[in-house]
């Protein structure tokens, strides 16, 4: 969530060594939030009468919208938009992200949370959110840590957040109607709009996406891109963090009985997402080996694949479900596996480049790494 790996530590260090001091100890956050979320709420039984006295949006409150923003903003900030050529112009890497990303994934996670949480619809419904939110934040962490190809994540992240622009409402309620109808599942109880996913992440992307787009455009043209990337991002970069800590605290404050009465559901919603992070990275990796890619691009291909955009995830639960919804809790949840899980796959990615590719990998330049 911070800006990247710490500055001048080398691709052969363990990669524990070479995440941020706050990256490396990002499970530990993530569960300190969920702890004092839990007391807060105990302490403040009417916090979520509070909370609501204020809204934004129907079912988000103002605290939570500044929260969501706060975790999308910084991460926005980061992504090169003028740099699509380079990747644009690899039509195998750019076609197999595409259907990755958008045809296989959201398909996968849809069919692993139907098979494994046939029983809980909110659950269910919660993780075919977060396999249709294509991951644009950790992502990048990943790809750095793995010796993968910058520009090629940069670009993909781009490409992701536009898509979730335009696309997401849409398969949302294919994923949550259309097709579990055709198939003949139950949907009975599901509330869904397509309009009000729509107005959700226009909202809790849209606007961070323009914020984004126009920090990185008048930061360079003000002071350069040097000093954007070296000084600005890094100052920004933090703040992603904190703003999922703190959603993280005000979601537990909502939920935290639930939560500490009912442990067992909240490992059957973990169970899915580490079947669906191993087999979309595992899966990925082999194809950017069978279509040819270079191994730099390759591990860009699996993690951009394999990660998904938790804060998205949880800011359209909320906004379409409510803060106190099994669906959120299905996102929260969500942070919490995927960094250890994803940093075992940056050291299966590091064994496989000397396993798999003797040739040391080498910059966009042609420079070795």
């Amino acid at each position: 969530m911070s800006e990247c790996p710490v500055p001048g530590v080398s691709l052969d260090a363990p990669v524990i060594a070479r995440l941020s001091f706050l990256d490396r100890f990002l499970p530990v956050w993530i569960i300190a939030a969920m702890a004092v979320g839990i007391v807060l709420g105990r302490a403040i039984p009417s916090l979520n009468k509070h909370l609501n006295a204020i809204q934004v949006t129907s079912g988000t409150s103002l605290p939570i919208f500044v929260g969501l923003l706060v975790m999308m903003y910084p991460v926005l900030a980061k992504v090169r938009y003028g740099r699509l050529g380079s990747v644009t112009r690899d039509r195998r890497m750019l076609v197999s992200s595409l259907v990755l990303n958008w045809v296989l994934g959201p398909a996968l996670m849809f069919a692993l949370a139907w098979l494994l949480l046939p029983d809980q619809p909110a659950y269910r419904t919660g993780l075919i959110i977060v396999g249709l939110a294509r991951c644009i934040a950790m992502v990048l962490i990943w790809n750095e840590l793995s010796g993968g190809d910058r520009e090629a994540a940069a670009v993909l992240v781009a490409i992701n957040s536009l898509f979730q622009i335009v696309a997401f409402a849409f398969l949302g309620y294919f994923y949550l109607k259309v097709l579990p109808g055709w198939l003949g599942l139950s949907t009975v109880g599901l509330r869904l709009s397509v309009a009000k996913i729509a107005e959700t992440v226009a909202i809790f992307l849209g606007v961070p996406l323009v914020a984004g787009f126009l920090t990185r455009t008048i930061g360079e043209r003000a002071r350069g891109r040097e000093w954007y990337e070296a000084k600005l991002l890094p100052r920004l970069g933090p703040f992603a963090l904190y703003g999922l800590l703190y959603t993280i605290v005000i979601l537990f404050a909502l939920q935290g009985h639930t939560i500490t009465s009912k442990p067992v559901a909240v490992a059957r919603i973990a169970l899915p997402l580490l079947a669906y992070f191993a087999m979309m990275w595992f899966g990925s990796f082999a194809l950017g080996r069978a279509i040819g890619l270079p191994y730099e691009r390759t591990a860009t291909l699996a993690f951009t694949a394999a990660s998904n955009n938790f804060e998205l995830a949880i800011a359209v639960a909320i906004g379409v479900f409510g803060v106190t919804s099994g669906e959120a809790l299905a996102g929260v949840v969500g942070p919490l596996i995927e960094v250890p899980v994803l940093v075992g796959l940056v050291y299966v990615a590091l064994w496989a480049r000397r396993r798999y590719y003797p040739n040391p990998p080498t910059t966009a330049a042609g420079e070795p790494r």
